[in-house]
């Protein structure tokens, strides 16, 4: 089934104006497309990637990347150019991509797990010497442990010479199938430029993942997490380089166990794109991320069969990741205070965020979820987030556009 037998989205890269907003909806060979990340090419080009199959967790999944020309007179081209495939192992799903500029050269990192098993995950590294038009072969960057398999999201992050590279820990339980009720957070360390790495656990962050830290004006660290337990978008922060952390803390601004991007902007303010939602006792909830896929057919890569007995950990005290909740209304916030508060808000789109299924191909998700946010050398902030899990969608505003509407979340 391809996508334009049961999708209405006009997937061509096309970018429109609609008032004070451009927008586009990435070129999509495949069925499902989420979880975008942006990042300036060292040409000045918009580099967009994501992944893309028939469905999260399923082998077929594979790394995509498009792009966004800046004109020489200064704005951007009309089109998206036509998306490029970058993995090929047909044997794991491959998702998560992130793009990062490492001097001269392009980094694409990315997972790649047994079919519906995050805790089998590793991360590869593919890096390009002439802004992704060739790539070396994919490497193992970070191999899964014993501890269970490691997940990128967020981009890395230079501080006086230590590159961070955000890894979330997908915890291998004896007898129990991946769920993530005891996924944490930690970062991968160089001080070589990325030769060798050492992990550095986030101490208390179990239940928060997708760690996303940036520099702020004053020197210090923050950095915001994704809550399994779909209550509040979490805090950490570091005065000493990244060297120690706070233990995370909820926020003022709830979450959906989904994830959030923020940047620091060139004039001190932070902006973040998230889903404004969170369970609550009238929240449906699913049994896990892959509860539709089926082990036996799916994860023939297995030497043979898997049987998981179910574990009680809310009888031993443990908090349940919680899934299922509504993933809208997506929302762009700014903070003018180190994020310790995030006054200025503007929902970018509304809806039922139902995502109760991942399945694109009987057109029952409507979510919008996954979002990048980028600073371009314009001022813009440019945005990238799944759309109902058939589409990639972008959108560049000016700043202006969220904190014209301060203190509240009317589009």
């Amino acid at each position: 089934m391809s996508l334009t037998e049961f999708s209405t989205i006009t997937t061509d890269g096309q970018v429109h104006q609609d008032g004070p907003l451009a927008y586009a909806y990435l070129p999509a060979p495949t069925v499902q497309s989420h979880a975008a990340n942006l990042m300036t090419l060292g040409n000045g080009n918009l580099g967009c990637v994501w992944f893309g199959g028939t469905q999260e967790g399923v082998a077929d999944i594979s790394i995509y990347f498009s792009t966004l020309q800046r004109l020489p007179e200064g704005g951007w081209a009309e089109n998206w150019s036509t998306a490029q495939q970058l993995s090929f192992d047909s044997t794991r799903s491959e998702q998560n991509p992130i793009l990062y500029r490492h001097g001269e050269e392009l980094w694409l990192l990315y997972t790649a797990q047994h079919a519906g098993n995050q805790d089998t995950s590793e991360v590869r590294r593919r890096i390009s010497m002439d802004d992704g038009n060739t790539w070396s072969e994919p490497q193992t960057l970070f191999a899964a442990t014993e501890h269970g398999g490691v997940f990128v999201r967020q981009p890395p992050v230079e501080v006086d010479g230590r590159l961070f590279v955000p890894v979330f820990r997908c915890a291998t339980v004896p007898g129990q199938k991946w769920v993530g009720d005891f996924d944490d957070s930690a970062l991968m360390v160089s001080t070589d430029g990325g030769a060798t790495w050492d992990e550095q656990i986030i101490e208390g962050s179990t239940g928060c993942v997708h760690m996303n830290l940036a520099a702020l004006a004053d020197g210090s660290l923050l950095a915001l997490y994704r809550s399994r337990w779909a209550d509040w978008i979490y805090a950490s922060r570091s005065d000493d380089g990244g060297v120690s952390w706070s233990v995370p803390e909820p926020t003022e601004l709830p979450n959906n166990n989904s994830s959030i991007q923020f940047v620091s902007m060139n004039d001190g303010r932070l902006a973040l794109i998230y889903n404004h939602s969170q369970a609550d006792e009238q929240t449906e909830r699913r049994l896990s991320l892959y509860d539709e896929i089926d082990d036996e057919g799916l994860d023939s890569n297995v030497d043979g069969p898997v049987v998981f007995e179910p574990v009680a950990t809310e009888d031993a005290g443990v908090r349940k990741a919680f899934w299922g909740t509504p993933r809208a209304p997506l929302t762009v916030a700014i903070s003018t205070d180190n994020g310790h508060s995030w006054p200025q808000r503007r929902n970018l789109e509304v809806g039922d965020g139902y995502c109760l299924s991942n399945n694109s191909r009987e057109g029952l998700n409507r979510e919008f979820s996954y979002p990048s946010i980028h600073e371009g050398a314009d001022g813009a902030l440019h945005l990238a987030y799944t759309y109902f899990r058939q589409a990639i969608k972008y959108v560049r505003i000016d700043p202006s556009w969220v904190s014209a509407q301060e203190e509240g979340v009317d589009a």
